[in-house]
């Protein structure tokens, strides 16, 4: 990075890409604060800790973390259930359990976790962060629960029309919405302002100009706000709802930061992303933020991106987003208390919808319709229960749909001379498989000599193995010769001829009977 800086033109474009980091950043850690239930200072303290901690040590050069809207809904619920105290506490572990799993180089794995539950789970945030939100616009108290939040919507619609102050402030958060739709639309040289300090800046001039009666953000100021955890939050870790938060935590921000990360290293072609160290640095991170009792942390692809579209080169930019939004809580803590709530919540129902994807649902379902199934049963569960359970049922019905896809079974049936008939079965048997199977093996004459060849399979589970062994054993009539089976390649009992299964339980190995089984048409054992 040194060497990158002794050069004027990258100092002044990391220098001018921290300014537009910062101006993107500064509206969106106070929305994120106070859909979270906590003061507005609290999101400012954590953008600080992104640039100012995480930024200076390795791992994603152009990354920028801070309080992240995906995990609004979380916090929201963790402050509601534990207090802001116990936030603390769950913070500081969630980043210690980083540290360990990057330590352990676990940070590739999270690449493994399926896309379709990834977007899943952002749709299912953004979801309940609309719902949420959509009752901030209107400065009403939001039920609790996402079916809640479902139920109040037409209560809620009718105090926007007969009440006298809501409609007021509803107005301010959808012109909000309204400017941050239209703002990619105008002009490039209008563009160069972040569309949501835009958007937040306008609504503060039109509530202050117009005297209008909106409630405006609630200010503390910043080492007021810091409250770091105390002992008796500590002890609350014996309670398993805080055990579940603390891995929900854990888990979900370091997710969402290394998919972060993957998406980025696809916007420039400088440094990659070492995984396992950005996982060590959102630890180091959100231990800080633990401490201090601010929000947890994540890397954010909004200020991410604005990062590299601004034209950084290097950490620089991020570090100095950090010091501006340090120097504004310090200097201008009063420029928080003119915000109007309403504002912010409009900010937040835009990333809201931006979280959940509705144009790539259409081509999704088009192209790969079980990707499509977990993303929307995701999104549901996420929004139906709760963060944890959703991702958690997501993750099974991947794994399930993963089992399903690759227990492909094929059945073919080939008579040879004199009436034989040879069932070849291949793939991979699995218990998934094993009903369609079966109704297969069932359809087939039972006054014929059969031979089942297993020999082409390329794994056959326990279930299956006894499936098949106890139909082959009871399908052919007593007249009839036994069905031969012939087991899979890698079995342990390797014969050189089919093995044939004898009526009473036993199997017959080229006319051998031992145990229930005949040699050479000699008897050993049972008769």
């Amino acid at each position: 990075m040194l060497s990158l800086l002794r050069d004027p033109r990258v100092l002044r474009r990391d220098v001018l890409a921290s300014l537009v980091v910062f101006l993107v950043a500064l509206p969106l850690c106070v929305g994120v604060a106070v859909a979270s239930g906590v003061p507005a200072e609290l999101g400012l303290v954590t953008g600080i800790v992104g640039g100012l901690v995480v930024g200076v040590l390795p791992g994603s050069s152009l990354q920028v973390s801070g309080p992240a809207a995906g995990l609004t809904v979380l916090v929201y619920e963790a402050v509601k259930e534990f207090g802001a105290g116990v936030l603390g506490v769950i913070v500081l572990v969630s980043g210690l359990l980083q540290l360990a799993l990057g330590a352990l180089r676990f940070g590739r794995w999270f690449r493994a976790t399926p896309v379709a539950v990834v977007q899943g789970m952002l749709a299912g945030i953004g979801l309940v962060l609309i719902l949420g939100q959509v009752y901030a616009l209107a400065d009403t108290a939001q039920p609790a629960g996402g079916p809640g939040k479902i139920a109040g919507l037409p209560r809620l619609a009718g105090g926007i029309v007969t009440d006298g102050t809501t409609p007021t402030a509803f107005l301010v958060g959808a012109g909000t919405v309204a400017v941050l739709v239209l703002w990619p639309r105008l002009p490039a040289r209008v563009r160069a302002v972040p569309g949501p300090l835009a958007a937040v800046a306008l609504a503060t001039g039109a509530v202050a100009l117009l005297d209008l009666p909106v409630a405006t953000v609630e200010v503390r100021g910043l080492l007021e706000s810091v409250r770091p955890p105390g002992l008796g939050d500590f002890g609350r870790l014996a309670d398993l709802a805080v055990i579940g938060s603390v891995v929900a935590f854990t888990l979900i921000a370091s997710a969402e930061s290394l998919f972060s990360a993957a998406a980025v290293d696809r916007m420039h072609d400088g440094p990659r992303t070492d995984y396992n160290k950005e996982l060590v640095a959102q630890g180091v991170g959100n231990t800080v933020c633990g401490l201090l009792g601010a929000l947890p942390m994540t890397a954010v692809i909004v200020r991410s991106s604005a990062n590299v579209q601004a034209g950084a080169r290097t950490s620089l930019s991020r570090i100095l987003h950090g010091l501006w939004l340090l120097l504004f809580a310090a200097l201008l803590p009063a420029a928080i208390g003119i915000i109007p709530a309403a504002a912010l919540a409009g900010v937040l129902v835009h990333a809201g919808c931006k979280l959940v994807p509705f144009r790539e649902l259409v081509p999704l379902w088009r192209e790969h319709r079980g990707e499509s199934v977990i993303l929307a049963v995701t999104a549901v569960a996420v929004l139906i229960t709760n963060l944890f359970e959703g991702v958690v049922l997501g993750l099974l019905l991947a794994v399930v749909k993963t089992a399903w896809e690759i227990s492909h079974l094929h059945v073919d049936v080939r008579a040879l001379t004199g009436g034989r008939l040879v069932v070849s079965v291949t793939g991979n048997a699995t218990f998934l498989r094993l009903p369609r199977t079966m109704e297969q093996l069932e359809e087939l004459p039972k006054d014929r000599p059969i031979e089942l060849d297993l020999s082409g399979l390329r794994h056959l589970d326990h279930a299956c193995r006894i499936a098949l062994e106890s139909w082959a054993l009871r399908h052919n009539d007593a007249e009839t010769e036994p069905v031969r089976l012939r087991p899979p390649a890698g079995a342990a009992r390797t014969a050189a001829a089919p093995t044939a299964v004898a009526p009473t339980g036993g199997t017959r190995t080229g006319g051998t009977r031992t145990g229930g089984t005949r040699t050479g048409g000699t008897d050993t054992g049972t008769p």
